[in-house]
């Protein structure tokens, strides 16, 4: 039973980011503050930013007067400046115990929030208690918050335990654009990662169930699409202009027209439109933001591809350019049986946990499945916790908030999932070697 003081300390943490939430790659404040709790827990490195992951590779990355914003905006809260100075302009972390001989066990939490108004209303627990979001515009209504402070509470129980291995909690940002997960499984922290957890909590999963090992989540593109035409005065002479309006609503006709697939579900969604200048002047310039997923990887591909084939067929009808680009994605991974069950063998020895999942379909997407892949085609295995907690309303809403009882739950099981594969050593090896029989599908 963990101690009051310790899930005091675990709430009191999570309110603090709650009260500063920060979109992808802008998360300076809360990668400062994590460093921090860090650096109190010690550790024998830790990775800032850049140093964190394979920078080439990351997505969705806002501009750089953005960026520059926000990490003002850290300054102005607190941020302290040397951690600011070590981050630049690249948000994460990557913290590493070094305990002697085993293997090598991660851990990997998210940390952004999400551009959304937070609830003023009085019956919002983060209002009526004084932790609600700081940031106009922006809030942790997804649950981030609790999973970095879950890092940070497995950390420490790691770090006073009698560990033996490797241990590394994987902080990454910008889950919500699908753009921090690839990053961080192109880098070389995870080639000799033998064993990777991940979690979440919620997702409709009550305060008090565990799932163990989430499968089929599906694979997910986030694209930007630009159409480019010629203004012309709409009453005078519109057939002087490429309309790139027109453009963007055949487009929008067709990508929902796209076939679906036999072999598995498929999505398709056009989520925001943004252009035009005047309702007498033929558009020029539309943007666009979409997404397409699917079962498998394979099918989020084939979505994509007839979108972008879609999307510029409606270009050609109407004499206009068209741009798509890669935003964010994920692929999809499922979990490893053989290392969910040691996240199910802890949860059903705990006493605050009263039913447990051995593997329940993700529904949604997640780009902690890059890091799952790498570790799995590297020979190793992965699993994606669930720790139910209850929430009044749905992830992404302005009246989102969990249940904080499950902290202490979470940072427990976990813990003890993970000292038992590096004590246990399921693949029996410490450091690689035999090939997993993981459940991540090819692309």
């Amino acid at each position: 039973m963990t101690h009051t003081p310790v899930r005091d300390r675990l709430v009191d943490l999570r309110r603090e980011l709650h009260r500063y939430p920060e979109p992808a790659w802008r998360e300076f404040y809360t990668t400062c503050r994590l460093a921090e709790e860090v650096e109190g827990i010690g550790v024998d490195r830790l990775h800032l930013g850049r140093a964190a992951m394979d920078p080439t590779e990351r997505l969705a990355v806002p501009s750089s007067a953005d960026i520059a914003a926000w990490r003002d905006r850290a300054r102005e809260d607190g941020a302290r400046e040397d951690l600011l100075d070590a981050l630049d302009d690249c948000t994460g972390a990557l913290a590493v115990l070094d305990r002697g001989e085993g293997p090598t066990v991660a851990l990997r939490v998210d940390i952004d929030g999400l551009l959304r108004d937070e609830s003023t209303d009085e019956t919002h627990r983060p209002a009526a208690e004084g932790f609600r979001s700081r940031r106009d515009g922006a809030m942790h209504a997804c649950g981030h918050d609790a999973h970095a402070t879950i890092g940070l509470g497995v950390l420490e129980a790691v770090a006073e335990s009698d560990f033996s291995g490797t241990f590394k909690v994987f902080f990454q940002p910008a889950e919500e654009k699908a753009g921090g997960g690839r990053p961080m499984a192109k880098s070389e922290h995870v080639a000799d990662v033998d064993y990777l957890f991940a979690v979440h909590v919620g997702l409709d999963h009550p305060t008090g169930e565990v799932v163990a090992g989430i499968v089929e989540p599906l694979a997910v593109s986030n694209l930007g699409v630009t159409f480019r035409g010629e203004s012309s005065h709409a009453g005078l002479a519109p057939n002087e202009g490429r309309n790139a309006m027109q453009a963007l609503g055949t487009a929008i006709q067709n990508v929902y027209a796209i076939p679906r697939h036999a072999d598995g579900a498929t999505r398709v969604n056009v989520g925001r439109v943004e252009g035009g200048t005047a309702s007498n002047v033929t558009a020029e310039r539309i943007e666009a933001e979409a997404e397409v997923r699917g079962e498998t990887t394979a099918l989020m591909e084939y979505m994509k591809t007839e979108f972008e084939r879609a999307v510029r067929a409606a270009a050609d009808a109407h004499r206009c350019d068209a741009e798509v680009t890669v935003e964010g994605q994920a692929p999809r991974a499922d979990s490893d049986p053989a290392l969910a069950a040691l996240v199910g063998e802890a949860a059903r020895s705990h006493s605050a946990v009263d039913r447990v999942v051995d593997d329940a379909p993700f529904g949604a997407s997640e780009d902690g499945t890059y890091l799952m892949r790498a570790v799995q085609e590297r020979g190793g295995l992965a699993t994606y916790a669930i720790v139910g907690t209850d929430h009044p309303t749905g992830h992404h809403t302005a009246t989102f908030d969990i249940d904080e009882s499950t902290l202490p739950t979470a940072v427990e099981v976990l813990t003890d999932a993970i000292l038992t594969a590096a004590a246990r050593d399921p693949l029996g090896r410490a450091g690689g070697g035999s090939a997993s029989t993981g459940g991540a599908d090819s692309t």
